[in-house]
C-alpha cells in the first residue's frame, strides 16, 4: 500500500439549532438541529459536498453533528462508515451552558473567563487547554490512520470551537478569529515534509458565491 504524503481535510460545523438563534452557549448539551429553518444551510453544504468521495468520515457524537452528516453527506454506495468520537465535541461550558451573554456579562467569573481567552475554565466546565489536549490526541490518531491506511481525503463534522482551535493550530490565526457559520467549514490541505504534516492551504466550504462557477 502506498504511503500518503498529501491529505485533504474537509472540516464542517453542524447546522443551525434553536440555541444558535437564541445565542445560548450550547457546549456539550445534546441540542438537535432546528428544522426546517436550518435546511437552506444544510442544502448548500450538501451541494458543496456533492460528488466528493472521502476515504474516512469522522464526527462528534452529539445529535446536531449526526443530523448534519445525515443531511449533508447521506449514505451512498461504498461510502465509509462514520466514526463518532466524543473528543470532537464542543468545549464544555459548564454552568454557562443554556445561558446567554446578557445573563452572564455582570458576573466576575464570566468576565475573568472571557479575559483569559478561555484558558481559565468556566465553573464546572473545560479550559481551552483541555480542548487542545483532547483534540491533539485525536489528531495524533488521525495522522496515524492516514499513514497506515493511506487516507487522502477525510470529512469531519464537528463544532465551532473545535474548528477555531484547528484554524489556530494550522493557520496561525487568533482563536477568536477562526469562527465559521453553521453548516460551513474549511478545506485544509496538508503535505508531509520531513516526517511532519504541514498545512499548505485553507479555503472556505462551501466556497464563497463569487468563486463558484
Amino acid at each position: 500500500m502506498a504511503v500518503a504524503d498529501r491529505l485533504e481535510l474537509v472540516v464542517v460545523r453542524h447546522g443551525l439549532t434553536a440555541w444558535n438563534i437564541e445565542r445560548r452557549y450550547q457546549g456539550q448539551r445534546d441540542i438537535p438541529l432546528l428544522l426546517p429553518e436550518g435546511q437552506p444551510g444544510l442544502d448548500r453544504l450538501r451541494e458543496a459536498l456533492h460528488g466528493e468521495c472521502f476515504d474516512a468520515v469522522y464526527a462528534s457524537d452529539l445529535m446536531r453533528c449526526r443530523q448534519t452528516l445525515a443531511h449533508a453527506y447521506p449514505g451512498r454506495h461504498a461510502a465509509p462508515i462514520a466514526r463518532f468520537d466524543a473528543r470532537l465535541r464542543e468545549l464544555d461550558f459548564g454552568e454557562y451552558e443554556g445561558k446567554r451573554y446578557a445573563e452572564l456579562q455582570a458576573l466576575p467569573a464570566y468576565r475573568a473567563w472571557i479575559d483569559s481567552v478561555g484558558e481559565q475554565a468556566p465553573p464546572g466546565g473545560e479550559s481551552a487547554r483541555a480542548l487542545r489536549q483532547r483534540l491533539g490526541e485525536w489528531l495524533g490518531e488521525l495522522f496515524t490512520d492516514v499513514e497506515s491506511q493511506a487516507l487522502q481525503r477525510v470529512l469531519i463534522v464537528t463544532h465551532g470551537g473545535v474548528i477555531r482551535e484547528l484554524r489556530r493550530r494550522f493557520e496561525a490565526i487568533d482563536f477568536w478569529e477562526g469562527s465559521v457559520g453553521q453548516a460551513e467549514g474549511r478545506r485544509l490541505t496538508f503535505m508531509q515534509r520531513e516526517g511532519r504534516w504541514q498545512c499548505s492551504s485553507s479555503s472556505a466550504v462551501p466556497a464563497p458565491a463569487s468563486t463558484r462557477r
